[in-house]
C-alpha cells in the first residue's frame, strides 16, 4: 500500500491506469478515532498484483479531487463513498444519491463508526431527478421496480422515440442490506452468514473471496487439499450458473422456451446434487473458514455422472439453438458493448470478455488452486448478445474440464485448518461466475472485524446498461437484461 497526498491522489491514479493498471476497487475507511482522518483506498490490478493508492481525507473537511473525470470506473465507488460515509469527491459529474433512496435524511452516513446499526431514521422525502430527454416525439417509459418475473427490485427508466431507445438508467439499491456495517464488531466466524447471504446465486464466489481475506490476516496455510475443492466448488458454481443463463435467455429473454425448458431441467439436477453434497441447493457450506466442504469417493463419482450428463445434452441443446435463425437474429448486434466501454467502465467477468477484455483473476491473480488447474481464458470481440450467448457456453465446459482435472487429482489431507484470528488487513479476491469479488477485509487485534468493504461484479457492470440500452428497440431490454444477468442483491449488499 503506498501512501500519497489528496492533491495528487487523483493524477497518481490516472498515471497507473495509463500505465495498464485498471482501478478494480475503490473504498473507504473510518480511521477517525485513531488517526483522525478518513481513508480512502484505490486498488489496481498490475503486472499480477494489487496495487493499493491510499490517501487520508481531513474529518473536519472530508473532500478529495475526484477520479471520475478521467477514470470512469471510479463513478459510482464515489458516488457510494459519499453516500456511506459523507466523503466528497470533488468534481464529480454526477451528485446524485446511489445507496440512499428518497426516504434516508440527508447527513446520514451508515458506515461511520459513531453511526449505529439499529438506528431508527425518520422518514425524508429527498429529491432524485432521473435524466430526461426533452423534444419532439420523445417519451419514458418507467419499468419497475417492481417486474412481472420473480427477480429482485430495480427501477429502469427509458427515454424512447418511438421504440428506439435513446437513454436508459437503471435505479437500484431497494435491496440494500447494509451487510457492510452488519459484520462490524463480529468475528469472521460470525459474519461468515452474512457473506453467504450478499447474493443468493453466488455464494461460493463471495465466501471464498472473504476467506481468502481472513487467511492472510491470520498467515494461515490452507491444505493442498482444501485449495483444489474451493476450484471445484467454483466451478460447479460456474456451470449450473451458465446452463440457467443460457436457458434464461431463450425462454425469459425471446420466447425460445425449448431452451428455457431444458436448461432449468439441467440446473435442477444439478441443484439437487449440491444439496445432496453439502446440504443446500445453491452451496452454503461449499466454503468454511480455512477450507472447503470435503467430496468423498462417492460424492465424486456423483458429480462426475451428472456432469456427463450435462455436458452431452448441452452440447445437443445448443446445436438446436444455433441452427434457429430466428434466435440468432435476436442475438446478434443486440446490446453491444463496445471493448473501449468495457474497459473504461471497469466492467467484469464475462461481459468484458465478450467485449475483448482478456482479464480473468483465476489467471491474472491466482488464488486457491488455480496456478495449478488454471483455465483457459475465453473471449469473444463482437460484445453482443450473442458474444454473451455464446461465451457462456464456451466457459462451463471448461469448466466441466476443470472439474474433471481436479477431481483426477483431488490431494491427499484434510480439507480445512483452524484459524486463529489476529489484528491486520488483506484483501481477498476470486473469479465468480459473474466475474470478481474483490474483499478488503480489517481485524481488530481481538481478531473482530473492523472494516469489511466488498466489491461486486454487479456494482460495476451494471452501469452498462446505459451504453448497451441506447440503439436498440424497448422490446430487447429483457434480452440485454438476461444476456448480463447481473444481481440486485450483490450489488445492493
Amino acid at each position: 500500500m503506498k501512501n500519497v497526498p489528496t492533491s495528487s491522489f487523483a493524477t497518481e491514479s490516472k498515471r497507473l491506469v495509463d500505465q495498464g493498471a485498471p482501478l478494480v476497487f475503490l473504498y473507504a475507511t473510518d480511521e477517525r478515532e485513531a488517526l483522525g482522518v478518513f481513508g480512502v483506498h484505490a486498488v489496481f490490478s498490475s503486472g499480477g498484483e494489487f496495487t493499493t493508492l491510499r490517501t487520508e481525507v481531513p474529518q473536519a473537511d472530508p473532500v478529495y479531487p475526484s477520479l471520475t473525470p478521467t477514470i470512469m470506473a471510479a463513478h459510482w465507488y464515489e458516488r457510494l463513498i459519499f453516500d456511506q460515509f459523507g466523503i466528497r469527491a470533488e468534481g464529480h459529474p454526477d451528485w446524485r444519491r446511489l445507496v440512499h433512496h428518497e426516504n434516508i435524511p440527508a447527513g446520514t452516513h451508515p458506515l461511520r463508526k459513531d453511526f449505529a446499526w439499529d438506528t431508527r431514521l425518520p422518514k425524508a422525502h429527498e429529491p432524485y431527478p432521473m435524466h430526461r430527454v426533452e423534444g419532439k416525439g420523445m417519451y419514458e417509459i418507467p419499468v419497475g421496480p417492481i417486474h412481472a418475473g420473480i427477480i429482485e427490485p430495480g427501477h429502469f427508466r427509458f427515454n424512447v422515440r418511438g421504440e428506439r431507445i435513446v437513454t436508459l438508467e437503471g435505479k437500484l439499491f431497494f435491496k440494500h442490506k447494509g451487510v457492510e456495517k452488519l459484520v462490524e464488531g463480529k468475528s469472521p466466524q460470525e459474519a461468515f452468514p452474512f457473506i453467504e447471504r450478499v447474493s443468493g446465486d453466488m455464494v461460493v464466489g463471495h465466501t471464498l473471496a472473504f476467506a481468502e481475506a481472513v487467511e492472510k490476516v491470520c498467515g494461515a496455510s490452507v491444505p493442498a487439499r482444501a485449495k483444489a475443492l474451493r476450484v471445484i466448488w467454483c466451478e460447479l458454481e460456474r456451470v449450473s450458473a451458465h446452463v440457467f443463463d443460457i436457458g434464461n435467455m431463450g425462454g425469459m429473454g425471446t420466447g425460445f422456451t425449448f431452451l428455457a425448458a431444458q436448461g432449468f431441467r439441467m440446473v435442477e439436477e444439478m441443484r439437487r446434487m449440491y444439496e445432496d453434497l453439502v446440504g443446500h441447493r445453491f452451496l452454503r457450506g461449499a466454503i468454511v473458514l480455512g477450507g472447503a466442504h470435503n467430496i468423498e469417493k462417492v460424492g465424486t463419482d456423483f458429480i462426475l455422472a451428472t456432469l456427463a450428463r450435462v455436458e452431452r445434452e448441452m452440447r445437443a441443446v445448443l446445436s438446436v439453438a444455433y441452427e434457429s435463425d430466428g434466435l440468432m437474429e435476436r442475438f446478434e448486434t443486440t446490446g453491444v458493448l463496445s471493448r473501449e466501454a468495457a474497459i473504461a467502465y471497469g466492467a467484469r467477468g464475462l461481459p468484458a470478455r465478450a467485449s475483448g477484455v482478456d482479464f480473468d483473476l483465476r489467471r491474472d491473480h491466482p488464488y486457491a488452486a488455480y496456478r495449478d488447474y488454471a483455465p483457459t481464458v475465453l473471449m469473444k470481440k463482437a460484445g453482443d448478445v450473442r458474444a454473451r450467448f455464446s461465451l457462456r457456453a464456451a466457459e462451463l465446459f471448461e469448466s466441466i474440464r476443470i472439474v474433471r482435472e481436479a477431481l483426477a487429482a483431488l490431494p491427499a489431507g484434510p480439507a480445512a485448518t483452524e484459524l486463529t484470528y489476529k489484528g491486520g488487513e488483506s484483501l481477498g479476491w476470486a473469479e465468480s461466475w459473474r466475474g470478481g469479488v474483490i474483499d478488503f477485509v480489517r481485524l481488530d487485534k481481538d481478531g473482530r472485524i473492523e472494516r469489511c468493504a466488498i466489491s461486486d461484479p454487479s456494482f460495476c457492470n451494471w452501469p452498462l446498461f446505459g451504453e448497451i440500452g441506447p440503439g436498440n428497440i424497448v422490446p430487447d431490454f429483457p434480452l440485454c437484461n438476461k444476456s448480463l444477468n447481473l444481481s440486485y442483491s450483490g450489488t445492493d449488499l
